[in-house]
């Protein structure tokens, strides 16, 4: 039997992880074959560190073979020690009122603590992946703190958008999901996203070449992805959890598994596609071993492709200016 792989999960007791953790210790993140420690952040209050406690017994009674051990804690030094995947889940959620300024400020501070103590405690071989929101720049406060570990270890999770975008288009042209690939979305995890159907296929065809609407493409197909976060909550009243979840599933496992496959990921950029250096943008990745990562530098984009891309690294600029003095 394999060595457990050590997961630190923050926000451990909020919504997304109650869909995400027991999917994890069943072996949909890692393998059917692959034991898991998982070590639980949540905050260091009464009712959050209750509720936490919960999902402990619920996650006990499940009686999963691969799960080998639970760690509860609201000491980020205790939840990634030695761990292998930081699964960076929690983040403050925008309040009644609240300027997005502030609100990138207050969990630019939660994540220079974590940023701080991932490098301090985790595994050598540690991968860190962001998904509370504003993911992109969190993921940069983040990454800013690392001093062993390289900045290249910090993704943050666009394969949501990945993944809304992909279902959008099969139930236009009436396939099935897995008859669209290679679909990327460039930028941030924000209504400025740009999901690259120019690229994307259906079948062996061009998306244009079946979905001849352009402008649908270029109006409610961009539309709908970009703003389905918000769709979400008016329906439900809450943020997506199942989903977001399932799409943290789908990010890990496809930067476990090399391959030629491409798949969305924010990671650091270079100058790639445009986008300036030194901020967190989504782009095609290939991964080239278990937690590592390429980008895919061939993919040709039009003049609207690079529009939208031009408008995203804006907005990714203007939220690295309000958190300038966290970095």
């Amino acid at each position: 039997m394999k060595t457990p792989v050590r997961v630190a999960v923050t926000g451990a007791a909020g919504q997304i992880c109650y869909s995400l953790l027991p999917r994890i210790a069943a072996g949909e993140m890692f393998g059917a074959d692959q034991p898991v420690i998982l070590q639980l952040l949540e905050i260091p209050v009464d009712k959050a560190q209750q509720a936490l406690r919960g999902v402990a017994m619920e996650l006990a009674d499940c009686a999963f073979p691969l799960l080998r051990g639970l760690v509860l804690t609201s000491d980020p030094r205790v939840a990634f020690k030695d761990a292998q995947w930081c699964l960076l889940v929690g983040s403050k959620p925008r309040g009644p009122g609240m300027e997005r300024a502030d609100l990138l400020k207050d969990n630019g501070r939660i994540f220079i603590g974590q940023g701080d103590a991932i490098d301090a405690v985790a595994a050598d071989d540690c991968r860190i992946v962001v998904v509370g929101n504003p993911c992109n720049t969190n993921a940069m406060i983040c990454a800013s703190r690392l001093k062993r570990l390289p900045k290249t270890a910090v993704t943050a999770m666009m394969r949501l958008d990945q993944n809304r975008a992909m279902a959008q288009l099969a139930a236009k042209a009436g396939v099935e999901i897995r008859d669209v690939s290679n679909m990327t979305v460039y930028g941030n995890h924000s209504p400025t996203m740009f999901a690259d159907f120019f690229n994307a296929r259906i079948g062996e065809r061009e998306v244009a070449e079946v979905i001849t609407d352009r402008a649908w493409l270029e109006n409610d197909f961009l539309s709908t992805v970009g703003k389905r976060g918000a769709a979400i909550i008016e329906a439900r009243g809450v943020s997506s959890a199942t989903s977001a979840a399932n799409a943290l599933i789908d990010h890990v496992k496809s930067l476990n598994t090399p391959g030629t496959t491409v798949h969305s990921m924010a990671v650091f950029s270079a100058g790639e596609y445009g986008f300036s250096n030194d901020i967190w943008a989504g782009m095609p990745c290939r991964t080239i071993a278990p937690g590592r990562y390429e980008i895919v530098p061939t993919m040709a984009l039009t003049a609207f492709a690079r529009e939208r891309i031009a408008l995203s690294n804006k907005e990714l600029l203007g939220e690295r200016e309000v958190v300038k003095e966290l970095l």
